[in-house]
């Protein structure tokens, strides 16, 4: 897959501290789940992955700065989403009270884009986005884009070539297992900036 790009820049709080996700090929890895308020008041709640070597970095309360990837992982367990995206954290160092929410993403589209329209008649575009890995692996993650972006969007095929600017953010939703209704978070790119796949500029508007 060629042009590949994934970075993430996230300045927030975390939660609480690392606790023990897995081990894979001799690495042990943790989680915690990191605050990121939005300039509307809202605040995104986001799943961070890190190797062990980083655990000691990360404390409830102390706000830090997080440079790494979004991934995506198959969920063979059967319970909750299929896909479960998460940030890798490969680099982390002490923040302050500032706050920052960026990423850049560059891959090609998977799935045939889905254009429709709020119930207030805004212009909303659902993609997948595959963005390739090392070693002929990909991450395959949600992007959604609004207003003329969707419009944008919305016009692309599969196979098209796609890179973005925007924010990682969770959504929380209501769905029905066994007619019981359970409480579900998603996490989602939100689309600030389609750009030239080449240029990696503003494509214009």
């Amino acid at each position: 897959m060629t042009n590949s790009k994934n970075q993430v820049e996230l300045w927030g709080v975390p939660e609480s501290s690392p606790v023990l996700s897995h081990e894979n090929h001799g690495q042990t890895f943790y989680q915690f789940p990191l605050l990121v308020p939005r300039l509307s008041g809202q605040t995104d709640r986001l799943p961070v992955l890190l190797p062990m070597s980083l655990r000691d970095q990360v404390q409830a309360d102390a706000p830090l700065r997080l440079s790494g990837q979004l991934r995506s992982f198959n969920n063979k367990s059967g319970q909750g989403n299929r896909l479960v995206i998460t940030v890798f954290a490969q680099s982390i160092s002490p923040g302050d009270e500032e706050t920052r929410n960026e990423i850049q993403l560059t891959g090609v589209i998977c799935k045939a884009p889905v254009l429709r329209r709020t119930p207030l008649g805004r212009n909303i575009c659902d993609i997948m986005l595959a963005v390739g890995r090392h070693y002929g692996r990909a991450d395959y993650l949600p992007v959604i884009t609004w207003g003329q972006l969707a419009l944008r969007a919305g016009a692309m095929q599969v196979g098209d070539p796609l890179a973005l600017e925007g924010r990682v953010q969770s959504r929380t939703y209501t769905k029905l297992i066994d007619g019981v209704p359970q409480e579900r978070i998603a996490y989602e790119v939100s689309v600030m900036h389609l750009l030239d796949p080449e240029e990696e500029e503003p494509l214009e508007p």
